[in-house]
């Protein structure tokens, strides 16, 4: 029965495991299991207080992951390159999956990233790719890839929002996909409710495609102050970050290809625009 089945989640007080979480509980149907490396922190609280049960669990430590997976039903994984970086991080993503298989999960969700599937040349693309395979090759009796973009959350970040301005090498013309962290959640709970429908299916997920300096007016309407648009050289992402200046060149010759009308039409779900995610930082 479906109230019986667990869903144990990975990254569980991030942004997509913590998402995933909540509309999981929202929908109901399920025994949710969250797993964090520190469950008494104030984060692990939040998501107990959803009702799920937290269990300690480090994707490095094979040990402590088959605990996590005892009797689980369904997985939803996600890894995180910048913290781990990439060998890592695909190292963490085939282990999950291989100890899912041996302890015997049914329904195997797997957030990757945007085109990842089409040899991007960008290393962390191509390691979540190899990933994807390594889940398709263990052949669970049910499977979903999700493929996420780049995220709006992201923006208000130290990483792109420095004082009174939204830095980054892209050109202002430069149009690219983004979805809001809590929509990755919905579907990925969507895929778990109707986990027979989904099988085998692979998504990308984006609710819009905006400019920077289109992204940095929607960023002053909840931030309280005007943000413009400042591009840097590449070079100087690239003395930082070889990885993330290949995405960035990629995301100007290329670009992410989620087709975002489909989304609502296949899923029932509408991502939300920028402008509709930035509304709703401004209401919290």
């Amino acid at each position: 029965m479906a109230e019986e089945r667990i869903v144990l989640v990975t990254g569980a007080t991030g942004r997509q495991g913590g998402a995933t979480l909540r509309h999981l509980a929202e929908r109901g149907g399920f025994a949710l299991r969250a797993m964090t490396r520190k469950p008494e922190g104030d984060a692990a609280k939040a998501v107990a207080a959803l009702g799920a049960e937290v269990v300690r669990g480090d994707l490095d430590d094979a040990a402590s992951l088959s605990r996590a997976l005892t009797g689980a039903w369904g997985v939803f994984a996600v890894q995180n390159t910048w913290e781990a970086g990439v060998e890592r991080e695909e190292q963490q993503g085939k282990r999950l999956a291989e100890l899912a298989r041996r302890q015997g999960v049914q329904h195997f969700v797997y957030s990757s990233v945007g085109s990842a599937h089409l040899a991007t040349r960008i290393p962390h693309f191509d390691s979540k790719a190899r990933v994807e395979e390594s889940v398709r090759s263990l052949r669970f009796p049910s499977h979903v890839i999700l493929r996420p973009v780049f995220f709006m959350d992201n923006l208000v970040s130290p990483g792109f929002l420095q004082g009174d301005a939204l830095v980054s090498a892209l050109s202002p013309a430069t149009k690219l996909q983004m979805i809001a962290s809590d929509d990755i959640g919905r579907f990925a709970a969507q895929a778990f409710a109707e986990a027979e429908k989904w099988s085998g299916s692979e998504t990308d997920l984006a609710g819009d495609a905006v400019t920077l300096p289109e992204a940095a007016e929607a960023v002053s309407g909840f931030v309280g102050r005007k943000v413009a648009y400042r591009q840097i050289p590449m070079e100087a992402v690239r003395a930082n970050s070889e990885d993330f200046a290949l995405m960035l060149e990629w995301f100007e010759r290329v670009g992410y290809s989620a087709d975002i009308p489909a989304l609502e039409a296949r899923w029932g779900i509408r991502p939300l625009t920028l402008r509709e995610w930035a509304s709703r930082q401004r209401r919290r």
